[in-house]
């Protein structure tokens, strides 16, 4: 079906809620020939006259009168679905994160839900790439150099490196007194087995075959098969500290390698105005790993 011109529709509304071509001008900053031009158009369009036009008075027809409450009462309507809307997007927040630190995050989501109800988080866990000038997410966790133009990049925490195994594995298994004694055990990787040929090199052992052992496509995953015993994984210092603080795991030596990236907080600046952005940023600036961390230190 075909309907009347929405600015002809508005006209009519507002001319016929105030009986006045000049008043409704005003109110939708238009001229008063304007206002007229998409009445009549309007009229044409129906086939039928909306308005009386007196010398000094205005007033509607039988037909404009009955056509009147319908039209206004479809914007109000409209009025209050975009209204809803808007209200939805306030408080809807779209969270970007990889899915090793989502492994992180969502277990300290109740924190933020107590301090926030009224917003509705959601949490997107992917290893793609957001364009969050497009409005992929409102804000997001990004692990890497922090050199990404035209975004508000800082820097919430940067890691470490460190064995760590289930205590089960060593209680049944040959003594590690020093890091060379880890060419005992089965050693666990990422995809890249990198970071293990980086740690012992920092420890000063070299002869240790890293082409063993098993490999994982994300790092939650590796962390997993440690607490299950699997083997000897390359803990990240935030991914490990609860399995360390409740004894699932321990770290057998003391030697640390320094991350070459970091994660970092990433937003558009005009979202970050955005109280919603506000709000989960403050939070996460205030948790207690974040906290101990490089709290509010640029990127």
């Amino acid at each position: 079906m075909r309907l009347p011109p929405l600015n002809a529709l508005r006209a009519f509304e507002a001319a016929g809620r105030t009986l006045s071509f000049t008043l409704a001008a005003d109110e939708l900053a238009v001229t008063q020939s304007a206002v007229s031009h998409q009445i009549k158009a309007l009229e044409a369009d129906i086939g039928r006259p909306l308005f009386r036009r007196g010398t000094r008075r205005l007033s509607l027809t039988e037909d404009g009168a009955a056509l009147l409450p319908e039209v206004t009462g479809a914007f109000e309507r409209l009025k209050v679905a975009t209204e809803r809307l808007a209200r939805r997007d306030d408080t809807r927040l779209v969270v970007s994160t990889a899915p090793s630190f989502a492994h992180w995050l969502v277990p300290r989501l109740g924190g933020f839900r107590a301090r926030h109800p009224e917003i509705d988080l959601a949490i997107s866990a992917s290893d793609r790439m957001v364009d969050y000038h497009r409005g992929d997410a409102d804000c997001g966790i990004r692990y890497g150099a922090g050199h990404w133009p035209g975004l508000h990049v800082e820097r919430y925490l940067k890691e470490d490196f460190f064995p760590v195994c289930a205590p089960a594995l060593l209680a049944k298994g040959p003594p590690l007194k020093t890091p060379a004694d880890l060419r005992h055990y089965p050693l666990l990787h990422d995809e890249m087995r990198e970071d293990w040929r980086r740690w012992f090199l920092a420890a000063g052992v070299s002869g240790i075959d890293l082409s063993k052992g098993p490999s994982f496509s994300h790092s939650t995953l590796v962390i997993q098969a440690a607490v299950g015993g699997a083997g000897i994984a390359l803990g990240r210092s935030s991914f490990v500290a609860d399995d360390l603080g409740s004894g699932r795991l321990i770290k057998p030596f003391d030697i640390v390698l320094k991350g070459e990236w970091a994660f970092y907080f990433v937003s558009t600046p005009a979202m970050l105005a955005r109280p919603k952005v506000a709000a989960f940023r403050a939070w996460l600036m205030n948790e207690s790993l974040g906290a101990r961390d490089l709290r509010n230190s640029k990127s």
